[in-house]
């Protein structure tokens, strides 16, 4: 059967022989060195990241603290305004204190007792000035010992959040480590069309690398033997047949239109195909057969290209 996905067109009655694969080692390099850039450029951006965190938590300390002190100025300014107006109000009210005394001391009888009265009014009302005054001045020492309190958590909350910053760090670099190593574990083979496979995943720490790596696509498949095909990424598949012990399938992949049968597949063998939306081949790979069921990932090209009409399918 001819078909875009199922490799070139047979010339005659022999059938299509796939190209010899490249050679291995010419391939490995472009690829580790795409490797190499892309962990650099994580690397950058993430060393970039790191850098605005700390000017923004540097730039919310700044405000803060200008902020406080500009709080604390404005309660000095009310306090000294407060306490100057309080001390006009307690002079005056002293030296009319001292004026209805001498007075009444100079007259007799009811004048005498009337100039007293007035005079422990006097007394009264400087008394309750006093005591004003001493609340205002016990209210702003509250006010500032909150404005205080207000900073040390500030300061407090920068020092966490530097804290955070450096963790997240470590956590970045040991992840990216951990990655590097994985990546550096996986395995490249050549597919069922000829074609040099990039990298393969045999598990499902293997495919979380490669998906971080974001070169390709990936969906997860668990298919079981049925009659109608299921839909994977761009691709419908359907289980045909399964044997455990051989380790061993057979699906039909639909796509385009077409349909093409991939029979006797092995484990981690990546099955490759082409749509025409894409200049490189889709894969398909299986991870676990079991009985009448294959557990895998199928693998697409980010760059959705139609390929010329020359292109080898």
């Amino acid at each position: 059967m001819s078909s875009i996905i199922g490799g070139p067109p047979a010339s005659g009655p022999s059938a299509y022989v796939p190209p010899p694969p490249p050679p291995s080692g010419g391939a490995k390099i472009p690829i580790l060195f795409g490797v190499v850039a892309a962990l650099l450029c994580a690397t950058v951006y993430l060393f970039v990241q790191l850098n605005q965190i700390r000017s923004d938590v540097k730039t919310q300390l700044d405000d803060t603290r200008d902020q406080i002190m500009a709080e604390l100025a404005k309660e000095q300014e009310t306090s000294a305004v407060t306490t100057q107006t309080s001390k006009k109000n307690i002079e005056k009210l002293q030296a009319d204190l001292s004026a209805a005394r001498a007075q009444a001391s100079q007259l007799a009888g009811d004048a005498k007792v009337e100039a007293d009265r007035h005079a422990d009014q006097l007394a009264a009302k400087l008394e309750a000035a006093q005591e004003q005054q001493a609340k205002q001045v016990t209210n702003l020492n509250s006010d500032l010992s909150n404005v205080k309190d207000q900073a040390s958590t500030t300061q407090k909350n920068v020092g966490e959040v530097t804290n955070q910053v450096g963790t997240l760090k470590t956590q970045q670099t040991a992840t990216q480590q951990q990655l590097e190593k994985t990546v550096a574990d996986l395995k490249s083979t050549v597919g069922d069309l000829g074609v040099q496979s990039d990298r393969i995943a045999t598990n499902a720490k293997e495919l979380s690398a490669l998906r971080q790596l974001g070169e390709r696509n990936y969906y997860d498949f668990k298919l079981a033997k049925t009659k109608t095909p299921e839909k994977v990424g761009d691709v419908q598949i359907r289980l045909t047949s399964a044997d455990p012990k051989k380790n061993k399938y057979t699906v039909e992949l639909i796509a385009d239109d077409k349909k093409v049968e991939k029979k006797d597949k092995s484990i981690n063998e990546p099955v490759q195909f082409y749509l025409s939306r894409a200049s490189q081949p889709y894969e398909l790979v299986v991870n676990q057969i079991n009985k009448d069921m294959i557990i895998g990932y199928v693998s697409a090209p980010k760059v959705q290209q139609s390929r010329s009409k020359s292109a080898t399918p």
